[in-house]
């Protein structure tokens, strides 16, 4: 018999990220990718890579027109517009996360960048919201199996937002059983 639970061989860290184990059903979390940007003692946060919604970053805050999706960073600060980038030290105030990922910075430098074009959809991902957990809550939910923490395949693939079978990708790249769950049904029980 298969053991369906996710066990983690890594610990959450900044830079990692946060695969949803497959029968999740959740409509921020289910079977989805998050980008950690920050893990401490205080707590965590990131921002969900692979949830999408149907709206132009101009029509939710003063920007230019920008082809880009926008994706649900998840439930907490839903009012707010976050953003990941490649930009590094060419947007001030920015925060390392991994390699060549940073979070945040000044906004109106990214708002002026992207008005004169110095900005490419590629560089720089938006989120409506972000995923956060407090002191030890992360923790907590691994050891109730929730997440399977991995370390980031390709940053090119984190800004990529054409690609549609993130969670599947990278629950394959885990080997094993998990290769078999990223084939197992959304809503196995409709089967």
């Amino acid at each position: 018999m298969i053991d369906l639970k996710v066990h983690n061989r890594l610990s959450p860290k900044k830079g990692r990220v946060l695969i949803t184990e497959p029968f999740l059903d959740d409509d921020y979390f289910g079977r989805s990718i998050i980008l950690l940007c920050e893990h401490n003692e205080e707590g965590s946060f990131g921002f969900v890579l692979n949830n999408y919604i149907d709206v132009s970053i101009s029509d939710l805050v003063d920007f230019p027109d920008f082809d880009t999706k926008i994706s649900k960073g998840g439930p907490v600060g839903q009012n707010h517009i976050y953003y990941i980038h490649t930009l590094g030290d060419l947007i001030d105030k920015s925060t390392h996360v991994v390699g060549n990922i940073y979070s945040g910075g000044d906004f109106e430098d990214v708002k002026q960048k992207m008005e004169l074009g110095l900005i490419k959809p590629n560089q720089i991902r938006f989120f409506l919201g972000y995923s956060g957990w407090t002191s030890h809550q992360l923790e907590n939910e691994l050891k109730h199996n929730s997440w399977l923490v991995s370390n980031i395949i390709d940053e090119d693939e984190i800004m990529d937002t054409n690609i549609n079978d993130l969670w599947e990708k990278y629950m394959k790249s885990q080997g094993g059983k998990y290769k078999a769950f990223s084939h197992f049904p959304k809503k196995p029980n409709l089967n």
